[in-house]
């Protein structure tokens, strides 16, 4: 008999506040949101992108019907708008420390054929920089599901109506088991910034 897949949880939150604000974010900001195709409709994935602003996860999730586990920063966790992220299924990263219980929480999301979101530059961009240094935390957890890795790009400003704001998806990728970690995060860090520079020249 085969096994039953397991569900997913705090659904009911997240597919609640993705019509709600979701609506409303996109009325305000209308983002253009390019190649969304490319996001696999099943399977384990892992969304990332470079981070430019809080709300940076938000087109990303409106690009897929899928639920998307965001790995946010414990502070969110520990403030009066705790609940919404417990209740989004965000997962709790203590960023002053080496976090095992995010690390695990975000393993199994994986393992269990879903969707998990973050950004490997692990904080917000405030710099002049197009990117911040990439962590290992993507392409380390790829390695070890075999959950494809899919990137993308942020460009424009976060301002009323500003038809520049863009997420663009990238071609999704695997880290091969024998793959060289280092070299792997770097290529993939400068797809993300290949697309955000040239965006700029347009």
């Amino acid at each position: 008999m085969a096994k039953e897949a397991k569900k997913e949880n705090n659904q009911k939150g997240f597919k609640f506040f993705k019509a709600t604000l979701g609506v409303i974010f996109m009325l305000y900001y209308r983002p253009k949101i390019v190649n969304k195709h490319l996001i696999p409709k099943d399977g384990p994935i892992i969304l990332c992108g470079n981070h430019i602003h809080i709300l940076d996860q938000c087109a990303p999730i409106l690009a897929t019907k899928r639920m998307v586990h965001y790995m946010a920063k414990k502070e969110y966790f520990d403030g009066k708008f705790a609940w919404f992220f417990k209740a989004a299924g965000c997962i709790s990263v203590n960023r002053s420390i080496h976090d095992s219980d995010a690390k695990e929480k975000a393993l199994e999301v994986l393992n269990n054929g879903w969707a998990l979101g973050l950004f490997p530059e692990g904080t917000r961009n405030r710099t002049e920089e197009t990117l911040l240094p990439f962590k290992m935390g993507a392409v380390s957890m790829a390695q070890k599901t075999g959950a494809t890795i899919v990137p993308f790009a942020i460009t424009g400003k976060y301002k009323f109506w500003n038809n520049k704001l863009t997420v663009t998806f990238l071609e999704p990728f695997k880290v091969g088991k024998n793959d060289d970690l280092e070299k792997v995060n770097e290529k993939f860090r400068n797809m993300i910034k290949d697309c955000i520079e040239s965006k700029k020249e347009d």
